[in-house]
C-alpha cells in the first residue's frame, strides 16, 4: 500500500504523460501516442492543447500541421499562462490550404479561456467562396483575460466570394479577430503585439479586429499590409455581446503599428469604392491611437460610428505619420446623416502628407455628420497639388462645434491663396479667407513645413517654423513623438508628429 502510494506520487510529480516539468513538444514527424518530450515528441498541436495546463509551455517543431486548433484549457495567475510557441529558431505553420472552413471557423481558436499565449506561428491558406462561411487565422471569442498573440505571421485567409447584397455587404473573413460576446465578462488584458497580417481578401470584414465586449487591450509593433478592407478595426455596437451597455471595444491602445497597400478598390463587397481605412474606430470608446506609421490606404485614420444614435468617443489620435492615403488622412463623424456620430476625440501632432491621391474631394481632414466637441490641434496639413486641406460636409452648429480647430501648420505647393477649404454650404479659396469666415485656425500658419526630405523623411530641419509653435494649453500630446523622443522641452512643443532632437 505505501509503495502504490508512493509510485502514485511519482506519477503526479512527473505531470501529465510523465512530464518531468511542463515543456512539451509537438514535430511532424511525432506521434500522438509519445510522452511529448523533445526526443518523442507528439505529432499535432491539438493532442498537445489537450494535455496542456496552467504553466506548460508547448513547442512546436519547424514544419506543416494541416489542423484546426482549439484551446480547451485556461492558464491561471498562480501558475501561469499556457503558451503555445514555434520552436526558437524554427518555424511551426498551421496550414490551411486543404480545409474547408464551417460557418466562423478558425485554424486557431480560443474560446472561453484565459492566461493563452500565442507565440511566432506562421499561419495561411485558409479560403472559401462561399459567403456563408468565415475563415479565420486566429479566433478568440466569447469572454476570457490575458490573452497575448506574439510575432505571429497570418496571411492568404480568403473570403473569394464575388457577390454582395449591398455595398460593403458580401462574405466576410478575417486575419485576426477578437469577439467579446459574453454580457457579462469581457475578453480584457489582451496584447497583440508584433504580428504581421497580410495578403488577405476579407470581404466586408477586417484584418486585424477586437469587436463587442472587449476592454484593456494593447494592439501594438504590428505590421499589416496588402488586405482588401479594414487593416485595424476597434468596434462596438454590431450586436456583438446581447447587452448593449458593453457591447463596445474600450479603454484599449493601438500603438507603433505600420499600416499600409490597403484598400477595399477591386473588393467584390465594394467594387470600385476606396472606403477602408489603416486604422478605424467605430463604436469604440477611450482609445488612444499613438506613434503609427500609416500610408499607401483608402483613409488613413478613421473616427466615426456606423451606428445611428451611437457614438465614436474619447479618441486620442496623436503622433501618428499619414501620407500617400487614396482618400483623407484623417476622417470624423458618421459617413451618413443617419448614421452614428464623432464626439469628444483628439486629434493632434499629427503630419499628414499629400493624401486624397485619388482625387475624391475629401482632402486632408475630413468632417462628416453628426460631430461635436471634437479638437484637431498641433498637426502639420501638408496637402497635394489640389490644395484642398479640409473638407466638411455637415457644417458648424453654433451651440455644438463640430471640432475646434487651430494651432495647425498647413502648406501646398500652390501657395495659401490657392488652397481650398469645402464647408456643406460653400467653399472658400485661401487661407486668410478661410479664417476670417469660420474662426479656425486663428493661431495656425501656411508655411512649408520644411522636413529633411519631403519624399523621404519628414523629420524636421532646424528652420522648420513647425518648431516650437504648437499648443499645451487643452491638449493631451502625449511625452514621446512619434519615434519616442520626449515631446516638452522647456515649455515648447513641436508641431507634427516628429520633436526636433536638440543638438
Amino acid at each position: 500500500m505505501k509503495f502504490l502510494t508512493f509510485a502514485v506520487l511519482l506519477v503526479c510529480a512527473a505531470g501529465a504523460f510523465g512530464q518531468p516539468n511542463s515543456s512539451f513538444y509537438v514535430a511532424a514527424t511525432g506521434n500522438d501516442s509519445n510522452p511529448g518530450t523533445q526526443a518523442a515528441p507528439w505529432r499535432t498541436i491539438q493532442h498537445a492543447a489537450e494535455a496542456a495546463r496552467a504553466g506548460s509551455t508547448v513547442n512546436v517543431r519547424g514544419g506543416l500541421y494541416e489542423e484546426l486548433v482549439s484551446i480547451n484549457a485556461s492558464g491561471n495567475a498562480s501558475d501561469g499562462f499556457i503558451t503555445f510557441r514555434s520552436y526558437p529558431g524554427e518555424t511551426a505553420v498551421l496550414e490551411g490550404e486543404h480545409r474547408t472552413p464551417a460557418e466562423r471557423t478558425g485554424l486557431l481558436t480560443i474560446r472561453n479561456q484565459s492566461y493563452i499565449r500565442i507565440e511566432a506561428f506562421e499561419i495561411r491558406n485558409y479560403r472559401t467562396a462561399d459567403h456563408r462561411l468565415v475563415p479565420l487565422g486566429i479566433n478568440v471569442i466569447g469572454a476570457g483575460s490575458h490573452i497575448e498573440l506574439l510575432k505571429n505571421n497570418v496571411h492568404h485567409i480568403e473570403q473569394n466570394f464575388e457577390g454582395r447584397d449591398a455595398p460593403g455587404q458580401g462574405g466576410n473573413g478575417f486575419g485576426i479577430a477578437v469577439y467579446g460576446t459574453d454580457a457579462k465578462t469581457p475578453i480584457t488584458d489582451l496584447i497583440i503585439d508584433g504580428n504581421e497580417v497580410h495578403h488577405l481578401k476579407t470581404g466586408s470584414s477586417e484584418s486585424l479586429v477586437v469587436n463587442g465586449n472587449v476592454t484593456n487591450f494593447r494592439i501594438t509593433h504590428n505590421v499589416v499590409h496588402d488586405n482588401n478592407n479594414i487593416g485595424i478595426d476597434v468596434i462596438g455596437f454590431e450586436r456583438t455581446a446581447p447587452d448593449p451597455a458593453v457591447d463596445q471595444a474600450r479603454d484599449g491602445v493601438v500603438s507603433g503599428n505600420l499600416v499600409y497597400n490597403i484598400t477595399s478598390r477591386g473588393n467584390p463587397a465594394y467594387r470600385n469604392d476606396e472606403s477602408s481605412d489603416g486604422i478605424y474606430v467605430d463604436g469604440g470608446t477611450r482609445i488612444l491611437i499613438e506613434q503609427n506609421v500609416i500610408h499607401d490606404v483608402d483613409f488613413g485614420i478613421e473616427l466615426a460610428s456606423e451606428h445611428k444614435d451611437r457614438a465614436t468617443s474619447y479618441i486620442t489620435a496623436r503622433n501618428n505619420l499619414i501620407y500617400h492615403c487614396h482618400t483623407a488622412g484623417v476622417s470624423i463623424g458618421g459617413y451618413a446623416p443617419e448614421r452614428g456620430r464623432t464626439d469628444h476625440c483628439t486629434v493632434v501632432n499629427n503630419t499628414l502628407y499629400e493624401n486624397d491621391t485619388s482625387g475624391t474631394e475629401s482632402g486632408e481632414f475630413q468632417m462628416q455628420w453628426n460631430m461635436a466637441d471634437n479638437l484637431f490641434a498641433n498637426n502639420i496639413v501638408y496637402a497635394g497639388s489640389r490644395c484642398l486641406m479640409a473638407l466638411n460636409k455637415s457644417g458648424v452648429k453654433s451651440d455644438q462645434p463640430s471640432a475646434n480647430i487651430d494651432h495647425n501648420l498647413y502648406y501646398c505647393a500652390s501657395s495659401s491663396k490657392a488652397s481650398t477649404w469645402k464647408g456643406s454650404a460653400a467653399t472658400v479659396i485661401g487661407f486668410e479667407k478661410y479664417v476670417q469666415s469660420t474662426g479656425n485656425d486663428r493661431h495656425s500658419q501656411f508655411l512649408d513645413p520644411r522636413f529633411v526630405d519631403a519624399i523621404r523623411d519628414f523629420h524636421l530641419r532646424a528652420d522648420s517654423p513647425a518648431i516650437a509653435a504648437g499648443t499645451t494649453d487643452g491638449v493631451q500630446m502625449g511625452e514621446l513623438d512619434l519615434e519616442g523622443s520626449p515631446r516638452v522641452k522647456s515649455g515648447n512643443i513641436d508641431i507634427g508628429c516628429y520633436q526636433r532632437k536638440q543638438e
